[in-house]
Order: structure tokens, then C-alpha cells, then sequence
């Protein structure tokens, strides 16, 4: 903003200082210092412009190869790109299924993935941090979603950890195939390891979300 101002005033002091009001070249000058102040702000205005989510490759459909239980939750909020807070409508019973009970909240881990920090106040925002989790609130803030569980229930931190569901697909994988998130293998949760490395190798192969050149 600073380099505007300056383009702003300084066509008027070299005018003032070697012509007459009026004068053509003058005129001439200004006409061109205007130009080039208007192209300045518009690409300023362009760079400062937010982020806009693209989630549009679809990640498989594995539903249907998961486990029989599961459960049916609301997501309450989305705190980053890898975590919600959700509160659970149903359990149905079975290994997909957790410790876990209806109408109680909690927070839930995405499996198999980790995106870029964005909240934690004992480290940095890093880079594409907001980003991935813009496109997790775009993705899930609000549905109605179906978790399910690989070989451990919780974290270290009481989260739940969890394969989430919207319809057929898996957010998760969502996430990973557009570029906003890393594939974390997860020991001894693995089920779907593989098919999240693929993944994020179509993602990093095509440079997409926090994979595109000079983003990180």
C-alpha cells in the first residue's frame, strides 16, 4: 500500500515541477502512472484474495469394504484440517464400530492422514495450514457423517480415530487426492495405507493444493 501512495504523489511533483497546468505531457505522464497504480492494485487485490477450497476429484468409494459397525455422528466443528468435534447420533454395533456412546460429543482424528498446523498455540501457523482447513469446513462443517473405527479406538490424546464417511466416499481420501493433506502411516491402523500413499502420489504428481509450485 505503501509503493501506491507513493505512484499517487509523485506524478503530481513532476508535473508540478516541469510544466504548467495543462500541459499535455504532463498529462500524458499522469495518464500512464495512473495506469500502472490501477494494475498494481488489482494485483494486489488478487494476491490477498482468499484461498478458494477445490475439491472436485473424487477419492474411491470403500464403504462398502469396511467393516460391519459403525457410527452415525453431526459434525459440531471443525477445529483444524485433520480434526473435528462431533456429536454422535447412533452407534451400530460392530468391530467398526467404538467405545463410544449417542447424544455424547467428541473430538475425532482423521486416519491415516496429518495436514498442515493451524491452531496449535505452542507452534506456528504452517503453510496451507488454513487452507486444508477451509476445505475440511467445506467438506464436512455441519453433515451428517458415518465413522469407523480401524484397530485402535482412541489416540494418546482421548480423540477418536476415525475413517469418515459423507455418502460413499471417504473424507479422508478427499482430502489426500486434492492436495490438502499428507498421508501419516498410523501403526497399527492400516487398513486403507496403501490406497492413501496412491493418493497423495496423484496429488504431489500433479501439483495440487499444497503440492503446486512455490506454495510451501
Amino acid at each position: 500500500m505503501q509503493l501506491a501512495v507513493l505512484l499517487l504523489v509523485k506524478p503530481v511533483e513532476i508535473c508540478g515541477a516541469r510544466h504548467s497546468c495543462g500541459d499535455s505531457s504532463c498529462l500524458a505522464w499522469s495518464s500512464m502512472r495512473w495506469l500502472g497504480l490501477i494494475i498494481l492494485l488489482a494485483t494486489a487485490a488478487a494476491s490477498c484474495s482468499p484461498h478458494q477450497v477445490q475439491l472436485d476429484l473424487q477419492a474411491p468409494a470403500t464403504r462398502h469394504d469396511e467393516p460391519a459397525g459403525f457410527e452415525t455422528a453431526i459434525v459440531r466443528e471443525v477445529i483444524d484440517g485433520d480434526t473435528l468435534t462431533v456429536e454422535l447420533v447412533a452407534v451400530t454395533d460392530g468391530p467398526g464400530a467404538g467405545a463410544t456412546q449417542a447424544g455424547d460429543r467428541y473430538d475425532v482424528r482423521l486416519l491415516g492422514i496429518d495436514t498442515p498446523e493451524s491452531v496449535d498455540p505452542s507452534s506456528e501457523v504452517e503453510c496451507f495450514g488454513p487452507e486444508a482447513a477451509a476445505a475440511t469446513d467445506a467438506l464436512l462443517a455441519g453433515s451428517e457423517i458415518v465413522m469407523v473405527r480401524d484397530t485402535e479406538d482412541v489416540d494418546r490424546y482421548g480423540r477418536l480415530l476415525r475413517y469418515v464417511y459423507f455418502g460413499s466416499e471417504m473424507a479422508n481420501a478427499r482430502l489426500l487426492v486434492n492436495g490438502y493433506a499428507r498421508t501419516l502411516i498410523y501403526e497399527p491402523n492400516l487398513r486403507h495405507a496403501s490406497m492413501f500413499e496412491e493418493l497423495e502420489n496423484r496429488a504431489r504428481s500433479s501439483g495440487r493444493g499444497l503440492w503446486a509450485p512455490d506454495i510451501c
